[in-house]
């Protein structure tokens, strides 16, 4: 039966653990003085010693300065420095003039900007000698200076696109304009790289687009900028790049034999694909899938960005129908410029858990599941702002900072679809447990996926796997030590067991400090017979005495969001759950995942402040509130 626990103390999930004040450990007699290995089996203190990662950090892994060419087009005036004191907590003034400052420092920073004509905004339009000789670049540049950002943005981004940039605007990566943007972002991420408060990631995002379909992937660096400024990035332009995915993999193997570095590839949230994000047959070029192409994937691709401002990407209604919360945020009109309209054939190709169900059939064909991937949510903001609170939410680009306006203007609009301003969605949070705040330990917490995602929530998750976890494990509020000592974290593989006895999963949340309480923990489990995928959503845990009805589905939490203050209370909810759980319905003989999915209670969505805020009515169609979530990295059982 599932436990439900309210606050006993809040302070031990700050340690990678629940554990109690006051609590102290009796030792044993002299004859039995062994220590159990649940508390290192090294010392009295069970904290010293201790070899898991220990806390979370919270980052953004997706973010764009003014070096995007997109960004500075669509008026981002804020570089790589803006973005790094926004990012550690520091107050600035947003591209539109008003002050804005995190409610809380970031721990780190991936400075995404795209690798293609990298520097060349900023260089146009400081009005810089070379581009001004060119026609098309004084025109661009009379026309900024001008007031007509967004025109000069649309045909900047359209004419790039389809290979029809003026080639003497074009920066190369061979160019030294090229090479000094590279150059200044690495600088700026050692300057701002403070080891145990603040990680700098070096990165870029490689900016595939084919026919429109998004196929992005940000690039993060272990390194430090010895290594990292040896290379600069692979790009979608010929000759010196491609849009396929498997060149990308093979400049990341360059870079690491050549250098002798570390680099990881994040998948961009594939909603904007158009099915071609997580292909089953053949890749966006055209060619079959083979083994080959399953264990890259697999190796090069560790983690999936499974939430940020352009939707939400864990699921759809169409692909998980009996999954009430399946329609969260949504974005399934087109492609990226919305020039091809979405089918429902399609959306199998894009999100989370189908690609985790369709990695199981794949891993039977090719022996290597090439989509068994760890979840984080980052922003994708171009703003250079890393900011996706509900209350603090400074819109996907700077033409859609906070205005009484942004949210009733289309902010994509093409005779395929409308995606109208109040669609953008203020997420997500990358969360990665590690031992420390640094580069190293940050990277490779990222590769062994002990990761999870939020949409903008700070909410501390844990969840672990194995066959043997009771709820002693759970109430000694020292569930850590137990879960490493006797299984494995989020984003591992459960160890071998024998027989047929069923997994058991220990996960437990506590809310975001400054945030809402929780409404429930759920496990997703996806499985493969061989013949068939198939999915189930369980309630596990969750607030107040509610009970499942007959159809086992649990009544909602309630919702004391007002919408004409936008305002909350934490009157319903619990500020922290947990349980073990068994899986009532394991076969021993199918493949499975199992992620947690954590809800808050309802809380105002960013559309309510903004109506709040500038005394406007919310546009037909935006929702008043929304229920903030986590999705925890998935735990897999191989037969």
């Amino acid at each position: 039966m599932p436990i439900s626990r309210t606050t006993q103390c809040l302070t031990g999930l700050l340690l990678g653990s629940i554990t109690l004040a006051t609590q102290a450990q009796v030792p044993p007699p002299p004859d039995q003085q062994i220590l159990s290995s649940a508390y290192t089996g090294t010392a009295y203190s069970p904290y010293a010693g201790r070899d898991f990662a220990t806390d979370v950090y919270w980052g953004d892994t997706h973010l764009h300065t003014d070096i995007s060419m997109d960004a500075g087009a669509f008026g981002n005036r804020l570089g790589l420095d803006e973005a790094y004191r926004f990012a550690r907590g520091e107050e600035i003034n947003a591209t539109n003039g008003g002050p804005v400052r995190l409610s809380r420092p970031l721990d780190f920073l991936v400075v995404a900007d795209h690798s293609d004509n990298m520097g060349f905004f900023p260089d146009m339009l400081s009005g810089a000698p070379h581009i001004l000789k060119d026609p098309k670049g004084k025109d661009w540049y009379e026309r900024i200076k001008a007031g007509e950002g967004v025109g000069v943005a649309l045909e900047l981004i359209g004419l790039f696109s389809q290979g029809n940039f003026p080639k003497g605007l074009v920066y190369t990566p061979d160019s030294q304009p090229y090479k000094d943007a590279w150059a200044r972002t690495v600088e700026a991420a050692e300057r701002f790289n403070d080891p145990g408060n603040f990680t700098a990631f070096i990165g870029y995002e490689w900016t595939s687009l084919v026919r429109g379909n998004n196929m992005h992937r940000v690039v993060v660096y272990r390194d430090d900028g010895d290594k990292g400024g040896q290379m600069v990035p692979f790009t979608t332009m010929a000759p010196f790049g491609s849009t396929t995915p498997r060149d990308l993999w093979t400049w990341l193997e360059q870079y690491e034999e050549q250098t002798g570095g570390n680099v990881l590839a994040i998948a961009h949230n594939g909603n904007l694909s158009n099915g071609i994000m997580f292909p089953m047959v053949e890749q966006s070029d055209g060619e079959a899938l083979d083994k080959s192409w399953a264990e890259r994937r697999a190796k090069w691709e560790p983690l999936y960005e499974i939430t940020q401002i352009k939707g939400d990407g864990e699921t759809h209604p169409f692909l998980s129908p009996n999954d009430e919360f399946a329609d969260y945020e949504t974005w399934d009109i087109g492609n990226l410029d919305v020039s091809e309209a979405k089918t429902d054939s399609m959306l199998a190709g894009e999100y989370a858990r189908e690609a985790l169900k369709n990695g199981m059939q794949l891993a039977a064909k090719f022996g290597t599941n090439p989509y068994q991937f760890g979840l984080i949510g980052s922003t994708d903001s171009h703003t250079s702002l890393a900011a996706v609170q509900e209350d603090n939410f400074f819109g996907k680009h700077s033409g859609a900072e906070p205005g009484p306006e942004r949210m009733y203007h289309p902010f994509m609009a093409t005779d395929s679809g409308t995606i109208m301003g109040w669609q953008q969605v203020a997420s997500g949070l990358a969360a990665v447990w590690a031992r420390d705040n640094t580069r190293e330990a940050l990277f490779d917490a990222m590769e062994r996926k002990e990761t999870y995602a939020t949409t903008g929530s700070r909410m501390r998750v844990r969840m672990f796997g194995g066959w043997n976890f009771t709820a002693d494990d759970l109430n000694n509020r020292q569930p850590a030590f137990a879960g490493y000592d006797k299984g494995v974290p989020m984003g591992s593989d459960l160890p071998k067991q024998e027989g047929k006895q069923a997994p058991s999963f220990m996960v437990f949340a506590l809310r975001d400090p400054q945030g809402a309480n929780l409404d429930r923990i759920q496990i997703v489990k996806g499985w493969y017979d061989g013949e068939q995928l198939k999915e189930q959503v369980y309630d596990v845990v969750w607030s107040g005495e509610r009970k499942p009805d007959r159809n086992g589905r649990l009544p909602a939490v309630g919702n004391t969001v007002d919408v004409a203050r936008a305002s909350w209370t934490n009157t319903i909810g619990s500020p922290e759950l947990g349980t073990v759980w068994s899986d009532p319905d394991f076969d021993p003989q199918h493949n499975a995942f199992y992620y947690a999915r954590v809800l808050e209670i309802p809380t105002p969505r960013w559309s309510t402040h903004d109506a709040f805020r500038f005394g406007v009515d919310l546009p037909e169609g935006a929702p008043t509130s929304t229920q903030e979530r986590g999705y925890t990295s998935p735990i897999w059982y191989k037969p």
